[in-house]
């Protein structure tokens, strides 16, 4: 990188506030010309189109501005990231389409029992303040799997950790693709499948050609689009409904009022009172562990807390500090930015709780229900008397064809998605569609910004660790052979693409789009390469793989998968068993070996990955030959299948297969201990830490070198101990 550009880069830090000052301006500017225009007129898909169109230009921008050739800035953005921009970026980062569009949706759904994603998601930053952060930083590593080649010493736990962080973070990239391409299907008027490649389109423009500087920074610009479209809208229905503009203030009336309509809904027939004997009917909102059992609400709490310290496109962050002080301290910012979502989602949901049940309790008639059902419906996020709420007559008809129905809207009657609940509140409570555009921007930004960082870290782990640092040393027949074999992968990839193609407004097949695509990247990438020097080829690699791996996950996306969001769930519980008890470790015992960390990754990572493949879709299996039994109802403390006829019951592929929900606490029906599937890291993370210690206890202990380096890395003062070519400094 050359003077200069060093220089423009010190005058972009030095004036860090001024840029981003100026941007919150300008976008609250936007929103108040868009509202102003709305008011004259401005018909409501012209205005999601500028919501979309504008935010989604001003990140590619970013992104563009943002592109460079060093391998330090591509990497780890020269590690010149503040403290406090870093957490703000690491903010945006953490706060997934699942955060921002799931959390209050959870929270709608479970009530007092959906807290535990909130304690469980903040609490994982305070166990990646106190026990990681500023120990990787110190060690100076590119990416997470270099800590591990480093401190193992060997590129085999290398190759383990790039597998663990591939499983925990593809599904997690394809549920936000998942997540753009709902906004965009809806807020621009367009077929799904075409929306999500709209959506891809701005992820790659934020993250390709700058790498992490690009993505930093293009963060920074989301956080700030995502917190004011969250904050905003329940801030108004606070002042609107209390006359107190602090949602967190108004939140406890809110919860009484819900309470109040609960049993006046019970009263007038309009719900059904919860069933202690069954489990059955309308689940008060405040009361605990009606949907968790108290060993599954803590243990779902524990297995988030060590997942989220674990996710490496989380650690990552923070290697782009200037030093280990600012990565503590970037810590405590994440915590304080991700801090104002979460403390606020409680009150969201609880706000659009009370709009829904005050429609509910003033009897409203079937065919008077308002057109945000009608909305939603059409996308399959609201049902009516057991189907999609699509047109008026055939909801009336429906209700109508149900014995005994009273002709007005009940409990039982309306069915909400969780994911619809933040995006649909607006339009329920009845705000100008601005806000919905507004909203729907946060939401877009939430998923492009996690979506980036993911892509980032997997493209980043194939090009870095696992090309560059694993392959590309490999003697030159081997080496061949492997990259003979990546191609043959990659060509029936394109294969499986082309013969699952579909057709795009009835013309163009995708495959056809695709093939044009890859024959083009193909041709620069030779071009290029004949003419890169060593730094050159590695970026190269990085990118083209990041255009690889975001094809496929947006290929995935647009089938528009119905496990995807269940499967997130698991990327929590295979990032705790697989990475934290070696990370740890690690870090804090000198004594562990290469050994050791070899076998209590496999061992805790197969024994999550079992436990979740055979809950999920296996269950007889896991009742026939492995020990399992009927987990049990929360309120009740039944079976939840009968033991008499488990193993036929379960071998049902309708039963034991139907989609489920990240936050449906039935997911699993079998289990050990009575524990749901998502908190399978209960087991394998305590077995995979005790494989490390007994292994570790009867193997060649670490070297002289490994022991100096992790008594340096405890040392918060000094240099890092690697430098950014990956050669160690001298102790």
């Amino acid at each position: 990188m050359t003077t200069q550009t060093k220089a423009d880069s010190g005058s972009f830090i030095n004036n860090l506030g001024r840029i981003y000052g100026i941007y919150t301006g300008g976008f609250f500017g936007f929103v108040i010309i868009l509202g102003l225009c709305e008011y004259f007129g401005m018909p409501n898909h012209l205005i999601g189109y500028g919501f979309v169109f504008l935010t989604i230009g001003v990140y590619a921008v970013i992104g563009v501005l943002s592109r460079t050739a060093d391998s330090g800035e591509y990497y780890v953005a020269g590690r010149t990231v503040p403290a406090f921009y870093n957490g703000m970026a690491t903010g945006a980062d953490w706060m997934s389409a699942a955060s921002f569009i799931g959390m209050a949706g959870t929270l709608f759904l479970l009530g007092y029992d959906g807290l535990a994603f909130v304690l469980g998601w903040t609490g994982g930053f305070v166990l990646v303040a106190i026990l990681i952060a500023p120990f990787l930083r110190k060690f100076g590593a590119y990416t997470v799997p270099d800590f591990f080649a480093a401190r193992y010493e060997g590129n085999l736990p290398r190759f383990l950790a790039v597998v663990v962080l591939l499983a925990c973070s593809f599904t997690y990239v394809v549920a936000q693709i998942v997540g753009t391409g709902l906004i965009a299907q809806r807020f621009l008027n367009m077929d799904f499948e075409l929306a999500v490649y709209v959506g891809l389109g701005g992820i790659l423009l934020c993250s390709m050609l700058g790498g992490m500087k690009a993505v930093t920074w293009t963060q920074v610009a989301q956080y700030i689009v995502l917190i004011v479209a969250y904050l905003i809208p329940v801030i108004w229905l606070s002042a609107k409904k209390y006359g107190i503009p602090v949602p967190q203030l108004t939140y406890g009336q809110a919860l009484a009022d819900i309470t109040a309509l609960e049993k006046k809904m019970v009263a007038d027939g309009l719900a059904v009172g919860l069933n202690l004997q069954t489990g059955a009917g309308l689940k008060p909102h405040t009361t605990p562990f009606i949907n968790y059992s108290p060993a599954n609400y803590f243990a779902l709490i524990l297995c988030l807390m060590v997942g989220t310290a674990s996710l490496p496109h989380v650690l990552m962050r923070y290697f782009t500090t200037p030093s280990v002080r600012d990565a503590r301290k970037s810590v405590a910012w994440s915590l304080l930015f991700i801090f104002l979502l979460y403390f606020t989602a409680p009150a969201y949901a609880a706000f659009a709780k009370l709009e829904v049940y005050s429609l509910i309790a003033k009897k409203t008639s079937i065919g008077d229900l308002p057109q945000w059902i009608y909305t939603w419906g059409n996308a399959e996020l609201v049902s009516v008397c057991g189907k999609f709420a699509k047109i008026k007559a055939d909801v009336i008809a429906t209700c109508q064809a149900i014995a005994g129905h009273p002709g007005f809207l009940r409990h039982q009657d309306l069915g909400l998605n969780p994911d619809a609940i933040v995006i649909s509140t607006p339009e329920i409570a009845g705000l100008p569609y601005v806000i919905s555009g507004l909203v729907a921007a946060g939401g877009l930004a939430a998923a492009l910004s996690t979506a980036d960082g993911l892509l980032l870290a997997i493209a980043n782990a194939l090009s870095h660790d696992l090309y560059y640092k694993t392959i590309s040393p490999m003697k030159r027949g081997l080496r061949w052979t492997l990259n003979g074999l990546a191609v043959l992968a990659a060509l029936y990839g394109l294969y499986w693409l082309f013969a699952t193609g579909a057709p795009i407004a009835g013309v163009v097949r995708r495959d056809v789009l695709l093939g044009i695509v890859v024959a083009v990247v193909l041709g620069i990438t030779a071009m290029v390469w004949n003419k890169s020097d060593e730094i050159g080829k590695r970026l190269l690699v990085s990118r083209v793989l990041l255009l690889v791996v975001a094809a496929f996950a947006a290929a995935t996306a647009a089938t528009r998968p119905a496990d995807i969001v269940a499967m997130v769930a698991w990327a929590f519980s295979l990032a705790a068993a697989g990475i934290f008890p070696a990370l740890v470790l690690g870090v804090w015992w000198k004594g562990a070996t290469r050994a050791g960390a070899i076998w209590g990754m496999i061992v805790g990572f197969l024994l999550c990955l079992f436990y979740l493949v055979t809950t999920r879709y296996w269950p007889h299996i896991g009742v026939q030959y492995f020990g399992m039994s009927s987990l049990l109802n929360p309120v009740t403390g039944n079976p939840l299948i009968s033991s008499a006829d488990m193993i036929k019951h379960l071998a049902d592929p309708k039963i034991a297969n139907g989609p489920v929900l990240i936050s449906n606490p039935l997911a699993s029906r079998v289990g050990w201990f009575n524990i749901n599937n998502i908190s399978s890291a209960l087991f394998s993370l305590p077995i995979g830490m005790a494989t490390i210690w007994i292994v570790s206890k009867f193997s060649q202990a670490p070297s002289a070198e490994v022991s100096a380096m992790v008594d340096e890395a405890r040392r918060p003062k000094g240099e890092q101990i690697y430098k950014e070519s990956g050669a160690a400094v001298a102790h």
